[in-house]
């Protein structure tokens, strides 16, 4: 008998329910419980936490944990709250996640492409005047961040007929490479400014680390094409809200669609909700699917369980 996986996390009582169904459905032959429904002597015995929106404070009242599978594809809160003593933390990666992500990328820029924020503002004001056509074909997509999420979009976007071109911090491995479509890729700092300058769309997919936060500020958006459009589904502190308040109000770029903020929920007083160029979204571009991700948890548990090893886990000084 495997000593039990603690689900350690405010998921909010419906949310619990689910995910506790679906890991114990997943995997019958272990024992899920939520992190208070453990006894003491309970706590002291498990080696795997199924984490979210985790509470360090819980997360060190389990002395023998190896390993922390995080439900999330994001893990920058789990580093920055665990520190550096933290046992591997594992990654949620998910087809169906990746997936989701891609749908989301293409309708945002379907909407950007078509001039859907345009025809908002024309039937606010009772203005009946078509816009220019402007073709798949001849919108270039800019993507920040080549991993699982980029990649799947990548593909989505070329069945589309959109051009892509695509950056990343380093140069993706050859595994990594193989898993891509045949688009324009560029890597590392120096290759960031013309990738901006010549993409009608940006799209940041980027994990937030010490390198990413911010990277979107006054001189990147600065070198973005006139009248671009933003599309944040990554991380709020990538982007420099006030940057980016001031290229929009300066007209240097046409709209943002923002589904993630500095801080969640985005306040009331925000001028996010406001500003006239910006579609906020309430972080759903790709929520965690919980019966998806339970078979991926479950794949990666019976793996140690079998083997003793640990799932491929976070970089913690890289930060994803």
């Amino acid at each position: 008998m495997h000593p039990p996986v603690a689900l350690v996390g405010n998921l909010g009582t419906d949310d619990e329910v689910r995910y506790l169904a679906a890991l114990s459905a997943a995997m019958p032959e272990e024992c899920v419980r939520p992190f208070r429904a453990l006894t003491e002597m309970e706590r002291a015995t498990v080696e795997v936490a199924v984490v979210a929106n985790s509470d360090p404070a819980e997360v060190a009242r389990l002395p023998r944990l190896a390993w922390i599978h995080s439900l999330w594809a994001g893990v920058e809160r789990l580093v920055r709250d665990l520190g550096a003593g933290a046992p591997p933390i594992v990654r949620l990666v998910d087809p169906e996640l990746a997936r989701t992500m891609a749908e989301a990328v293409l309708a945002w820029t379907y909407y950007l492409q078509r001039d859907m924020p345009a025809y908002r503002r024309q039937q606010e004001a009772a203005m009946w005047r078509p816009r220019a056509y402007r073709a798949p074909a001849d919108t270039t997509v800019g993507l920040l961040g080549l991993g699982a999420l980029g990649a799947a979009a990548a593909h989505r976007l070329l069945e589309a007929g959109f051009r892509v071109a695509a950056w990343s911090r380093s140069a993706p491995s050859a595994t990594a490479r193989a898993a891509l479509p045949p688009i324009v890729t560029c890597a590392g700092p120096d290759a960031l400014p013309d990738l901006l300058a010549r993409s009608d769309i940006v799209v940041c997919l980027l994990p937030l680390t010490a390198e990413t936060r911010g990277l979107l500020d006054a001189r990147r958006l600065a070198a973005m094409k006139p009248g671009g459009a933003l599309v944040n589904l990554a991380r709020g502190p990538i982007v420099v809200t006030g940057d980016l308040l001031a290229a929009l109000d300066a007209g240097h770029l046409s709209h943002a669609v923002l589904d993630v903020f500095d801080a969640e929920p985005l306040p009331a007083g925000s001028p996010l909700w406001r500003h006239p160029d910006v579609t906020v979204l309430p972080h759903v571009a790709a929520p965690t699917n919980p019966v998806t991700a339970a078979a991926v948890v479950a794949g990666n548990l019976r793996a140690y369980r079998a083997t003793g090893r640990i799932p491929a886990s976070v970089d913690t000084a890289r930060g994803y």
